[in-house]
């Protein structure tokens, strides 16, 4: 064994271990019903109508929330890409800061502002406005799915900007381009690879989430996620769980198809 075989042991272990046995053992469970005889059944009850209307508003939460990230992330990155150094890293920090925390413990804090009683319409009593009434709603899943993976979008975004050559812009300038031909025919097409990476890391987990669902939407907004996940926990009915499990993984496939396409270089990686 060469060098090079004895220090990628650890991560084929790894890939091993948490990747292809889970993938395998979800695939098991997937193609097979109780008594353990091949079926497809559990993949076709994608097509039941509650799960095609779970599936339906899992798409149009997520596509809302991605939208809205990049709506927000790509205008600030162009912001960070010409800040100085000092307001760059502050920015960062604000933005990566509630990555350090826990996921489930930044969703359950936007549920104790966002509650009939909470601390926003409270604010909002006190100096005489209408209540925000959208706790258990889909407009509060979607703002908690923007909260939490709006950092996902911004750094890939950020990473290719900075990336472009300065005197690629000032060139086209000097030629006699105005910011809308320079941000239609440099800046967005040389930021493709990093929008859709940003696209991708946004939509694949809004797309399969239920933990914010669960919290923000109060069991009255029910996801294809959550389906899958009553299934495993509620109904322990796995293979059930599997076979829809199967289908999700379709976006993740087709996700990494499109970073491959757009992104060969590793331009829109978060580092």
């Amino acid at each position: 064994m060469n060098k090079k075989q004895f220090f990628s042991a650890p991560f084929l272990v790894f890939m091993l271990c948490g990747t292809i046995i889970p993938l395998g053992v979800i695939a098991l469970y997937g193609l097979t019903d109780r008594s353990g005889a091949f079926t497809m059944e559990n993949i076709m009850a994608i097509a039941t109508p509650e799960h095609m209307e779970a599936l339906g508003l899992s798409l149009l939460l997520a596509f809302i929330s991605t939208v809205i990230c990049l709506i927000i992330a790509f205008p600030l990155g162009l912001i960070l890409k010409d800040s100085s150094l000092g307001k760059k890293g502050f920015i960062v920090f604000v933005f990566i800061l509630p990555m350090w925390m826990n996921f489930l413990l930044r969703t359950m804090a936007w549920q104790v502002l966002l509650e009939k009683n909470g601390v926003i319409n409270s604010v909002l009593g006190t100096i005489g406005l209408p209540a925000l009434e959208i706790i258990n709603t889909p407009a509060a899943v979607v703002l908690g799915m923007v909260y939490d993976y709006l950092p996902f979008m911004i750094l890939p975004i950020y990473n290719t900007l900075i990336k472009i050559d300065k005197h690629v812009i000032e060139a086209a300038y000097d030629l006699g381009a105005n910011f809308r031909e320079v941000l239609q025919k440099i800046i967005i097409p040389l930021s493709i690879p990093g929008i859709v990476s940003g696209v991708t890391m946004v939509f694949v987990p809004s797309l399969t989430t239920f933990a914010v669902s669960n919290i923000l939407g109060g069991g009255k907004v029910n996801l294809i996620g959550n389906i899958i996940e009553q299934e495993f926990t509620t109904s322990f009915n796995w293979n059930l769980g599997a076979g829809l499990s199967l289908v999700m993984m379709i976006f993740i496939v087709i996700s990494m198809a499109f970073i491959e396409k757009f992104d060969r270089n590793g331009e829109g990686n978060m580092i």
